[in-house]
C-alpha cells in the first residue's frame, strides 16, 4: 500500500487562512537576505514564530523544576512516610511507552 499526500495548502492562524505556498514564497521573496524559511512545512520561519509564541513564553515563564518540592517528596520517601508501590509504577511505565 503506498501513501502519497501533499502538505495543506492553505492553514488558519487565528482568523486568517494564509495560503501556505504563497506565503513560503512571499516570505522568501520578501525576506531578507539569511532569513529563515521552515524546512519542514514551508511556511515561513516568521508565520509559525507568532503562531507559536505565546506557548514558547510560557514554557520560558515555566521553572525547569521545583528543587524545593524534589528535596520534600524525597525526605518523604527516605523516612517512609510516602506510600510508594514498584508494581504500580512499573505498570504505568510500561503503559505510557505502549507496553502490555
Amino acid at each position: 500500500m503506498k501513501i502519497t499526500g501533499s502538505p495543506a495548502s492553505a492553514v488558519n492562524v487565528g482568523a486568517t487562512r494564509v495560503d501556505a505556498a504563497a506565503a513560503a514564497d512571499g516570505a522568501a521573496a520578501n525576506a531578507a537576505p539569511g532569513a529563515a524559511v521552515s524546512s519542514n512545512s514551508g511556511a515561513p520561519a516568521a508565520l509559525q514564530s507568532e503562531v507559536l509564541k505565546p506557548a514558547a513564553e510560557a514554557l520560558r515563564a515555566m521553572p525547569d523544576f521545583d528543587a524545593a518540592r524534589v528535596a520534600e517528596l524525597r525526605d518523604l520517601l527516605s523516612r517512609g512516610e510516602l506510600p510508594f508501590d514498584p508494581a504500580r509504577l512499573a505498570g504505568l511505565i510500561q503503559k505510557f511507552h505502549g507496553g502490555r
